[in-house]
């Protein structure tokens, strides 16, 4: 009896090991499978800008002409390139890891599998040497007491079931086993799939970073001009700077001026007098901060906020107030947000700019052709606003500003980050 209460102790123990085995690589396959699945969602997103961008960058390539644009593009293209390749390297570690999990999971359930086997062996060896009814027989009656008899009784009732529970066991056991063998398998072709396409954008990036240094070069010679625009930009980015700040303080002093003769208290210097509804919609706007639509449908982002170096000129820098988004020939501008056009102008440079006020809040939409809005007009979230001006280049860019009372903001931080 103590040798069979070893035997259903140890099977006891050895399905345990197994139900948990099992279960844990379940566990871990449900998880790798999501992590995978974030991972294809990533890099599909990746490859779409960069066909994208490509698409752009045909555009501009039809004039015959290098231009600073074409560099911006490819540049962009190399970052979003970079980002693909390191997307791609993070699916091959965790694909890596899972074999590796996968790996010790086969290792974990041959031995078990063998040492069930081995149980089972001994089993059979003790059932043959026990075969004989006389030897049950004797096995009982020589039973201490009637309770002893009874135990001996049930044990060999509940021995053939036992036995068929430990082959059953051993064969789930081979299948699941199977089945991660063919698992493994598939993942190492995967794996290998993988880095042949890590290769192949590595290829590709190579290619790409051969061009920006011949673009660089092609324009390197055109220094002189690349500057006269460097200060032209300046220029239009001061005007347009100061009719933004013209228009927001018009509207604090004629805030104050109504104020005054309502006898209420006005509101700081540098602040908006705001209504009820007004306060509502800045507090609306302020809320949606990361998750304001972006003012084109489609486009990427080829100018970002704050200064930056000259991508051709060493030791010049530029000043963004805002960001410039590159997008196709005869796309839209839109409202990022419900809101009333407070100006529209025409600036040098800047072609066609609409203002709309949003509360506190203001968005400034440049560059653009023919307008759907005027001053006055109320729009809603996504309203088409104006057509996006496209250059002799090939070049269809809109800059779009964001600013807080009389404070710039960087728009990149309350757009979404993806379209």
């Amino acid at each position: 009896m103590n040798m069979a209460a070893f035997q259903h102790s140890f099977f006891r123990s050895m399905v345990l090991t197994l139900f948990l085995l099992l279960n844990n690589a379940a566990f871990t396959s449900i998880s790798a499978q999501e992590s995978k699945t974030r991972l294809e969602q990533q890099k599909a997103k990746i490859e779409e800008e960069i066909q994208y961008t490509n698409k752009l960058l045909d555009e501009t390539k039809k004039t015959k002409q290098v231009s600073l644009n074409q560099l911006v593009l490819i540049n962009k293209q190399i970052d979003k390139r970079e980002e693909l390749i390191g997307a791609i390297a993070n699916e091959i570690r965790n694909l890596e890891k899972q074999i590796n999990q996968t790996s010790d999971t086969i290792k974990q359930l041959n031995q078990a599998i063998t040492r069930l086997k081995e149980e089972y062996a001994r089993m059979i060896y003790y059932a043959h040497k026990n075969k004989s009814s006389y030897s049950r027989l004797m096995f009982i009656f020589s039973a201490k007491d009637f309770n002893q008899a009874y135990q001996r009784t049930k044990y060999f009732q509940q021995y053939s079931s036992y036995r068929q529970n430990q082959v059953r066991v051993i064969k789930e056991s081979q299948e699941a086993l199977k089945r991660k063998i063919a698992l493994l398998e598939v993942q190492k072709k995967e794996n290998l799939s993988l880095k042949q396409m890590e290769e192949n954008e590595k290829q590709k990036l190579g290619k790409e970073k051969s061009l920006q240094n011949q673009t660089i070069q092609n324009l390197s010679k055109q220094e002189k001009d690349l500057l006269k625009k460097i200060r032209e930009n300046e220029r239009a980015a001061k005007r347009l700077q100061k009719a933004i700040e013209d228009i927001i303080a018009a509207e604090i002093k004629k805030a104050s001026e109504a104020a005054k003769k309502t006898g209420t208290k006005p509101s700081p210097e540098n602040k908006f007098a705001l209504t009820p509804a007004e306060l509502q919609l800045s507090s609306n706007f302020a809320s949606n901060k990361g998750r304001l639509p972006w003012p084109t449908e489609r486009g990427v982002i080829a100018a970002t906020y704050g200064e930056h170096a000259h991508p051709v000129l060493k030791g010049i820098k530029t000043k963004n107030n805002g960001i410039d988004i590159a997008t196709e020939k005869g796309q839209v501008a839109r409202s990022v947000f419900d809101g009333e056009v407070t100006s529209t102008m025409t600036l040098p440079n800047y072609n066609n700019v609409v203002i709309i006020r949003h509360g506190e809040y203001l968005t400034v939409y440049s560059n653009l052709d023919e307008l759907y809005v005027k001053k006055g007009d109320k729009v809603k979230t996504k309203q088409k606003i104006g057509v996006i001006h496209t250059d002799d280049s090939g070049k269809t860019r809109i800059h779009f500003e964001l600013w807080q009372g009389r404070t710039l903001q960087n728009p990149e931080l309350w757009i979404l980050k993806s379209r």
